[in-house]
Formats: structure tokens, sequence, C-alpha cells
């Protein structure tokens, strides 16, 4: 059985998709903790679930290092097998990508290498695209340009705003990701193999 931390910033949509996935007996993962870099509110699906939460708010440190030091502490406490940042918008510094990739992933709302960056979603209606997609990626030192695990296309419709698109998107985002834990879980995906290949 896979252990998953998941690390979130707000509503905890993809993170209340996969604690729902993970009820089953048969889905081969289990989030043990619950993290934030705030209050943030998708704490809410971790009572409902009875996970344990923490939260290091980055405001609280002097400088991103030490921030991310103590992010890394927490996240070790609970010896997960998997760390997954779902809807996390906070870079981590090298030491803690260093110390946990590849055994990090992230998912994004756009079809990568297109769109990286904190606006997946805004920058492809900016640029007229007429589809985009989601991606799940293992996190490394660069933004969102970690090696690709999956992703899908989606169309832009006539007529999307970024919050229609975006909400498109994050159906498959769900998806993608639920099916990736799962296949890291059982041997049909190699992190490892990923990263050195």
């Amino acid at each position: 059985m896979l252990k998953l931390v998941v690390l979130i910033s707000g509503g905890g949509s993809n993170l209340r998709a996969l604690l729902e996935a993970a009820q089953s007996d048969e889905y081969p993962a289990r989030v043990v903790a619950i993290g934030a870099d705030r209050e943030a509110d998708g704490f809410e699906h971790a009572e409902a679930f009875g996970i344990p939460t923490f939260s290091v708010p980055f405001t609280s440190f002097p400088d991103r290092e030490s921030w991310g030091d103590e992010v890394l502490a927490q996240i070790r406490q609970w010896q997960p097998d998997l760390v997954v940042l779902s809807g996390f918008m906070r870079l981590f510094p090298r030491q803690v990508v260093d110390a946990l990739s590849p055994h990090m992933i992230n998912t994004h709302p756009a079809y990568l290498p297109e769109f990286p960056g904190a606006h997946g979603v805004r920058d492809a209606l900016a640029a007229g695209a007429s589809q985009t997609g989601a991606s799940v990626i293992v996190v490394d030192n660069g933004v969102d340009s970690g090696p690709i695990l999956a992703q899908e296309r989606i169309p832009v419709l006539p007529g999307d705003t970024e919050d229609t698109l975006h909400d498109r998107v994050k159906v498959v985002e769900r998806r993608l990701l639920i099916g990736t834990i799962h296949d890291i879980a059982t041997g049909a995906i190699d992190l490892t193999e990923k990263t050195t290949a």
C-alpha cells in the first residue's frame, strides 16, 4: 500500500477526489497526512476523512530555505512513499526537491510543456489556443519542467472563460492523478526509470 502525503494551498478538489478513491479497498494507496503552506479550506476534507494535517505558513519563516526545511521535516515524520502536490502554489527550494524527487508529483492545468507556471488556463485562453490539457509530472527544480507521467488534451470551446475551462480541466486532472498514483503503486509507472531515462 502506497503511503501518500498530499500538499495543498486552497480548496482541495483534487484532494477530495483522491480521498474518495482511496476509500476503496481495491485502491492501492492511502493518504496518511495533508499539509499546506497556509490555513487552507481543503483541510475540511481532511477532517471529513479523519486524516491528520499540518500547516507550515511561509510568512512564519525568514526565508524560503528555512521554510522548506520545516516542510521537509513535517513530511518526513509521516514516512510517505510519495508526496503529491495538489493545488500547492508555492515553489520549493532546491533542498526539498532534491530530498524528495522523483517521489514527488504534481498536477498542472495544461498540456505541458505548453503553458507552464501559475496561470496555465489563463495563458491558454490568452494565446487563443484551440486546445489545452492536463498533465501529471514529477517535480523537479524547474517550473513545471519535470518528466511527464500522464497527460490528456482538452478542447477550448467557443465562449470559454477561465472558470469554465478550468472546471473542465479539473475533471481530467483528478482522473489523471488518481490513475497515475494507482500506476505508481502497482509498478506500472517506475518513477526512478522515468527520471533516469
